[in-house]
């Protein structure tokens, strides 16, 4: 038996009595039309059961494909348990789908040969980078200039033209660090983001630290020290922003010989493992080792404790990263978005041990 036609514009037109163009208005909404004619063209379509123009047609008509492709700097299983990660879609996605564009979630390349790169290929109107490496060495931007897609940045060095939120992480962190100085503390140690997509949590020199390439903000958040005259007197690299590994940075950091009093950790996950880590190696937070956070977001599973840390607006920089694709696509030239942060002192922190 042979299939059913799919209803065509053509048919829909025909049963309303208009023409061609007038059904195509209708379901563009580029032309003036009278309530009177559009109903009648959409009581055609709803008794021929036709939906619509198809995808591809739409897009070959306005040179849009309605998708913004978005970047995550990380594997995807790791990202996504960042509750920080999900706040920032929630508002990104949400605002963006209100503008009836759709999300293409796509791997970062790694600029390796013969690599398959999603990024160099799929139809996308703009993108968003949320985690960028050093600017010099960004395969995905490499990739995004070639193909002259407006682009937002979030937290990186953004090419000419593009959109860019973020945050100062280099002097909020120097806050947290001024704020264990006052308390007396001199041996303090860090625990960083990850600097890439395969590492692991590893010792490092600060020297180590700042020469690899790198996600922006690590560098940034490192040197904070310097700005407050200091060096950390232990660097430890987390393969990921979860949990489990600041549980085992922790470990590494606290039997360095350097015996250190207080850890800055540069995500609110990466702290809350160094406090279990204390609780496991015996250390009492904060009368032994006080720890800082980075995001604060809520991790109720600490209490009593309630981490001292730099606080940002996750979703309110969804809805930032949004209005900057939104103005890029309507060819404009956006500012640069700086969301405030705010310091949050909690019972994680207190007076250098004697």
């Amino acid at each position: 038996m042979a299939s059913k036609r799919r209803p065509t514009m053509a048919d829909v037109a025909a049963l309303a009595g208009v023409s061609l163009s007038t059904v195509s208005l209708t379901y563009s909404g580029a032309g003036p039309l009278s309530a009177e004619t559009r109903a009648k063209v959409e009581r055609a379509a709803a008794e021929l059961g036709y939906g619509g123009p198809a995808p591809h047609a739409r897009a070959l008509r306005s040179g849009r494909t309605g998708v913004v492709g978005v970047v995550i700097h990380e594997r995807l299983q790791l990202s996504f348990r960042d509750p920080l990660m999900l706040r920032i879609m929630d508002g990104l996605v949400g605002d963006l789908g209100q503008m009836g564009l759709g999300v293409l979630l796509i791997p970062t390349p790694t600029g390796e040969p013969g690599e398959p790169n999603l990024l160099e290929t799929a139809g996308m109107d703009a993108v968003v980078l949320l985690r960028v490496r050093d600017h010099d060495d960004e395969p995905a931007l490499d990739t995004l200039r070639r193909r002259g897609l407006p682009t937002v940045v979030m937290e990186g060095e953004p090419p000419e033209g593009a959109g860019l939120v973020g945050i100062d992480d280099r002097a909020a962190t120097a806050e947290l660090i001024r704020h264990l100085r006052d308390l007396g503390h001199e041996r303090i140690g860090t625990i960083t983001l990850p600097a890439g997509l395969n590492g692991e949590t590893r010792l490092l020199t600060l020297e180590e630290a700042l020469a690899q390439t790198a996600w922006t903000p690590v560098h940034r958040r490192l040197e904070a020290f310097a700005d407050e005259g200091i060096e950390p007197c232990v660097v430890v690299e987390a393969r990921a922003s979860i949990v489990a590994e600041g549980i085992a940075a922790a470990h590494l950091a606290l039997a360095h010989p350097s015996r250190p009093t207080a850890l800055v950790c540069q995500s609110d996950l990466l702290a809350g493992g160094a406090i279990v880590a204390a609780r496991e190696l015996e250390i009492p937070v904060p009368q032994r080792l006080s720890v800082t956070g980075f995001d604060g977001i809520e991790l109720p599973w600490l209490a009593p404790h309630e981490l001292t840390t730099q606080v940002q607006d996750a979703e309110a920089k969804g809805h930032a990263l949004a209005a900057e694709v939104k103005s890029l696509l309507a060819g404009e030239s956006p500012e640069p978005v700086v969301m405030p942060l705010e310091l949050r002192l909690g019972s994680t922190t207190a007076r250098a041990p004697r």
